[in-house]
């Protein structure tokens, strides 16, 4: 018997949708996680928060350095860049370049590099005032005193981390030194002819 062409075939039906989960194809599932896991290299190469010797509670390399156990030069070292980041930076420069028409370079001053910590402690302990010439450049500034801010060896400290810093590479200043400059009373802030009177 022959199909009756005047009857239309039926749509077939579609399957009612469903609530529920299905399966995630496998490759999908693999390209994610080489995807994810190509994003974590990048980042720790590339993203500059990251430093592959650096771990827990450690923020950052220095911070490692920080806490590892020093000789007693390291911890003089450590203790003046302390006193120099918090105090001394604030006009001479992280750098110790100094700043015109605020404060003079350390990086390389004959005043930071002389032979003895003679006149380079009188200025910290005591300030300094007038018209001074350093690298042959002339300056006309104030420092404050520290005197009443530290104690001498403090001082010694940051004096050793200013004269070993840098491109500077000069003797040590122990705290013995700074006592004995600190009892030679002066009656106000140092100045340059008065220092050049000094030995250096």
């Amino acid at each position: 018997m022959s199909p009756n062409p005047t009857t239309k075939s039926m749509p077939r039906e579609t399957a009612e949708p469903s609530v529920g989960f299905s399966a995630v194809p496998i490759w999908l599932i693999m390209v994610f996680a080489g995807l994810f896991y190509w994003s974590q290299i990048y980042l720790s190469d590339h993203a500059g928060g990251f430093d592959k010797a650096v771990y827990v509670p450690f923020q950052s390399f220095q911070d490692v350095a920080d806490n590892n156990p020093k000789s007693e030069a390291g911890l003089e070292m450590a203790m003046g860049a302390d006193v120099f980041n918090k105090t001394c930076s604030a006009c001479h420069q992280p750098n110790g370049l100094g700043k015109d028409g605020v404060a003079p370079p350390l990086v390389g001053s004959e005043w930071v590099m002389a032979p003895g910590p003679n006149r380079i402690e009188r200025i910290v302990l005591n300030g300094l005032t007038g018209p001074i010439t350093v690298k042959g450049k002339d300056y006309n500034l104030t420092m404050p005193p520290w005197k009443d801010n530290f104690d001498d060896k403090h001082i010694a400290a940051v004096l050793s981390y200013v004269r070993n810093t840098w491109e500077n590479k000069a003797s040590h200043v122990k705290p013995e030194q700074v006592a004995a400059a600190r009892k030679e009373v002066h009656p106000g802030p140092e100045t340059s002819p008065e220092l050049q009177q000094m030995p250096p």
